[in-house]
């Protein structure tokens, strides 16, 4: 028997029966040879953590444009809070952590450059139907790897698929955005907890809002401190959520879920869409878009940087010119996108 049997026989002694086995995995788009050590779930996240895509995150804005304060969440940084946060309630509630870890990891693989404004701007120029949790499955299916993908579980692809919220139900029972698994809808509530945690505490950091603007009964229920509001929230989903009628349901008290919902509308109204943060994602929007009609209308300068970026093979497999710059945009980081930009459109003296 190898390690990797083991560990699937001793699984089956502490998940328990509504969480993901990874023996039971419905498996991958492509034929894997089994690792004798880890676990299908284990060999997802590793691939996601050795891939290009995953560290393009460190310098990919989570609200603040290219921060120059050392303490400010990146998408990076989000990533490996919203996967602390997964992994705590999957222990909690006896679900497969590797596979709750593993869609964590991935769920923001798409995102772009200036976070929801480099979204935003994909939207306008390329297509109304752009969306970073459909872009992060594109990335594990097609982009990553020099175009062949990462061949990841069809659990973990659905989880990452389905982690978007946006501005909807924060436990959505709409069949089109349940995961299949309990840890891919764990992830969904993970991440907004993750987010309405950090960005507050960033914003703070950053002046833009202050400390005696946060709703006070937002902080009486969920808590004063960072520490404080990730241990309210996760205790609160462990203990409300339940087994109904044979199925297991995640649920959050009415109390916390206005108190969410409350602090959520406050950052939207006072920090992601304030002044300081729209002019400057107003600016991003500008740069991505000149980038994108740029690369639209060079097929050498395109091919280039593709190379550059170990993406050549994805314009080599026909795809529509459209969505290879789509493709290339949103894979860039901030810094890069920034100093394309300069490349190409600042005039440069003569030495």
């Amino acid at each position: 028997m190898s390690i990797r049997e083991d560990f699937e026989n001793r699984e089956k002694s502490f998940i328990a029966s509504y969480g993901c086995l990874s023996s039971e995995s419905r498996g991958r788009l492509k034929t894997d040879e089994p690792c004798p050590i880890r676990t299908v779930f284990q060999q997802d996240r590793d691939r996601i953590i050795y891939s290009n895509a995953f560290r393009r995150l460190k310098h990919k804005t989570q609200v603040f444009l290219s921060p120059l304060g050392d303490h400010y969440r990146t998408r990076l940084t989000h990533t490996l809070e919203v996967a602390e946060i997964a992994r705590t309630i999957a222990r909690a509630m006896r679900l497969n952590e590797d596979l709750a870890e593993a869609i964590a990891l991935g769920h923001d693989l798409g995102h772009t450059p200036f976070g929801h404004g480099g979204e935003a701007s994909l939207k306008e120029i390329y297509s109304q139907d752009f969306s970073h949790n459909e872009q992060s499955l594109r990335v594990v299916d097609l982009i990553e790897n020099n175009c062949k993908g990462l061949n990841l579980t069809d659990e973990v692809r659905d989880g990452i698929l389905k982690h978007s919220k946006g501005f909807g139900d924060i436990i959505s029972d709409d069949p089109e955005e349940v995961a299949t698994t309990v840890e891919g809808r764990i992830l969904r509530v993970a991440d907004i907890m993750a987010y309405l945690n950090h960005d507050l505490d960033d914003a703070i950091r950053s002046k833009v809002i202050r400390p005696d603007q946060v709703p006070e009964s937002c902080l009486k229920i969920i808590g004063r401190t960072h520490s404080e509001r990730a241990r309210t929230m996760m205790r609160d989903l462990i203990f409300s959520s339940k087994v109904v009628n044979g199925e297991f349901c995640l649920s959050i008290s009415d109390e916390l879920h206005a108190a969410m919902l409350t602090l959520r509308k406050f950052l939207y109204e006072n920090v992601y869409r304030s002044d300081q943060v729209h002019k400057e994602f107003v600016k991003a929007k500008k740069i991505l878009s000149e980038l994108y009609t740029y690369f639209l209308n060079n097929e050498k300068m395109l091919k280039k940087k593709l190379e550059e970026m170990e993406m050549l093979a994805c314009y080599n497999n026909e795809q529509p010119r459209e969505r290879i710059v789509c493709d290339f945009i949103a894979s860039m980081t901030d810094r890069y996108a920034l100093n394309l930009y300069e490349e190409i459109f600042f005039p440069m003296p003569i030495v």
